[in-house]
């Protein structure tokens, strides 16, 4: 009991601390040089996309890590912006019709504190199992149609066009609306970057290791070429006097200092608005998170708490919200650079948060002439990947029921917009999850000759007893498929009218609610006035207490049997060693 009261419960970096070391700080402090050089130009990208300034991206990479490093369960989890929720969250603020900077930035920050709060909601219920009400296709089909709207948004920052919009259709319709007049700056500026960033990652680890160089060296040397990137870009754009000579666009102005440390105001029309949204944004970045951290604590046979994750998202959500940032989440790239450069604790993202911290408060005027192409280009050659239709063409192809959530939810995000696709997903899971267990499988069973096993007489050559019908129902009894097993067994007793025994075989039963409780209680008063007996085998233990403490094995008017070959050996022995290859002379 007293360890429940242990510090490190509530704050796990504490149990970190007990066994720093000087290596420990060695390779932690490593680890967070090489990704705050990755995480810098990723922050400013994944403002751009969300709809903010760039410095929104810096701030929500610097108190959210230290707040996480401090409530968190993964040793190398780097939160942050990404991209699906920095798409949300813009399609969220976009929606309210917001002009002024300093509104859009509050409404940013009341998003992420709002998200915060629906993840502390379920930490405080111990939902960790909440992402469960997204199936594996809807999130791979969420995350391709987010890439590809990623994608299509992006386009107006290399193309130099003037497209907008939260869909396909308004994307495609902006297009034609400008024209189609390519500005060839940006497009050169774009591609070059875009093809930089695609051969360091595909092209030049080959040639450093061609070369000759340590793989530690040409390691860290591909992980630096999107910071590389950025400082020739922003050089060559200052030196060439890209913005003024040509119209290309930049950066610009980037405030100096620290975040700003405050609360996000907003009236209750534009509060009310968000809520929808930060439930959306904080269940998507829920799942993405834990699905990286289990990933990467798999590698190292460590372990993750799904509910212990809410808590930290939570608080790293809630210092993104008080100093100017918005939604954050674990990333799955800078978690992964994290993992290989060597970081062996959280603190590794307090190093790498005071790294930004301090390039926000000396260096954003470097970033003046940092073209916006290249930061599109950034985001291009991040998430391109992330469009398979792979996963959900073998979704379909599995299961039907499955393969229709997930295109429906691709429709959905590409055509209607990224909340109403998710929520159509989450919508279509549920219900098909409701449509299978209303109506769940059973099967009739008969004894398997020569053994104690009982198998469905459809699949199997069993013996069944000509008086006692076995019923076995592969679901949990509930509210929505109650009245169904009320259904089956009077159908299965007017066709079956020579029964006088019905044993429920209970192995898949592993819950019953107040609404099943009420069936099988008219099942058994339907059963006495008919003649038939009612009985219960293989009854798991915690079902078994519930049905206990409400009285229903005392109402039984049958018996309560611990395996379905003892209920059968005592209400017709004759059969069951008929099936056993005795005769009942031989077994007296």
């Amino acid at each position: 009991m007293l360890s429940d009261l242990k510090p490190s419960r509530y704050l796990p970096l504490l149990g970190w601390l007990r066994s720093y070391d000087r290596a420990t700080l060695g390779a932690d402090a490593l680890a967070s040089i090489i990704t705050a050089i990755l995480l810098i130009p990723q922050s400013l990208a994944y403002a751009l996309l969300a709809g903010l300034p760039p410095q929104a991206g810096l701030y929500a990479s610097t108190t959210p890590l230290i707040a996480y490093a401090l409530f968190g369960s993964s040793r190398v989890l780097a939160v942050g912006p990404v991209a699906v929720v920095s798409l949300m969250t813009a399609a969220a603020i976009g929606s309210l019709g917001l002009q002024d900077p300093a509104e859009i930035m509050a409404a940013a920050g009341a998003l992420a504190l709002l998200s915060s709060g629906f993840l502390f909601l379920f930490a405080i219920f111990r939902l960790g199992s909440v992402a469960n009400f997204l199936s594996r296709p809807v999130v791979h089909a969420f995350i391709t149609a987010s890439t590809i709207l990623i994608i299509g948004s992006q386009l107006r920052h290399i193309l130099g066009l003037d497209m907008h919009g939260a869909t396909v259709p308004e994307l495609v319709h902006s297009l034609f609306q400008s024209g189609l007049s390519v500005h060839w700056v940006p497009l050169i500026v774009g591609g070059a970057s875009l093809a930089f960033l695609l051969g360091s990652r595909e092209v030049l680890p080959g040639l450093l290791k061609r070369a000759g160089l340590p793989s530690a060296i040409g390691d860290a040397i591909v992980r630096a070429a999107p910071a590389i990137l950025v400082a020739t870009a922003t050089f060559l754009a200052w030196q060439l006097d890209l913005h003024e000579t040509t119209g290309l666009a930049i950066v610009g102005t980037l405030p100096t200092g620290l975040p700003p440390l405050a609360f996000p105001l907003i009236d209750l029309t534009t509060l009310r608005a968000l809520i929808g949204p930060a439930a959306l944004i904080s269940l998507i970045g829920f799942v993405e998170s834990v699905s990286v951290g289990q990933s990467l604590a798999a590698r190292q046979r460590e372990h993750i708490l799904p509910n212990r994750e809410l808590v930290g998202l939570g608080a790293a959500n809630a210092a993104a919200a008080l100093s100017g940032g918005y939604p954050v989440t674990g990333g799955f790239a800078r978690s992964v650079v994290n993992d290989a450069a060597g970081a062996r604790t959280p603190i590794a993202g307090i190093f790498t948060a005071l790294i930004i911290l301090a390039v926000a408060i000396f260096l954003t005027p470097a970033f003046h002439h940092l073209p916006k192409a290249v930061l599109a280009a950034t985001i291009l050659a991040a998430i391109w990947k992330l469009a398979d239709f792979k996963e959900t063409w073998e979704a379909w192809q599995y299961a039907r029921a499955d393969g229709a959530a997930a295109f429906l939810t691709l429709f959905g995000v590409l055509f209607l917009g990224v909340e109403f696709g998710l929520t159509l997903g989450v919508t279509v899971s549920v219900g098909l999850i409701l449509q299978r267990t209303m109506a769940p499988h059973w099967a009739r069973l008969g004894q398997v000759p020569g053994s104690h096993h009982f198998r469905n007489v459809n699949r199997h050559d069993v013996v069944v007893s000509p008086h006692v019908y076995s019923l076995r129902v592969d679901s949990a009894l509930y509210f929505a498929n109650a009245r169904f097993l009320e259904d089956l067994v009077a159908r299965l007793m007017a066709e079956h009218p020579d029964t006088t025994d019905l044993v429920l075989m209970f192995p898949a039963v592993n819950f019953v609610d107040a609404s099943a409780l009420g069936s099988l209680r008219e099942i058994n008063d339907r059963l006495k006035d008919a003649g038939v007996r009612l009985h219960l085998s293989e009854v798991k233990g915690p079902v078994a207490d519930g049905l206990i403490k409400a009285g229903l094995f005392e109402d039984l008017t049958g018996d309560v049997f611990l395996s379905h070959y003892a209920a059968l050996r005592s209400l017709d022995p004759e059969t069951t060693l008929r099936a056993e290859g005795v005769t009942p002379a031989e077994d007296a």
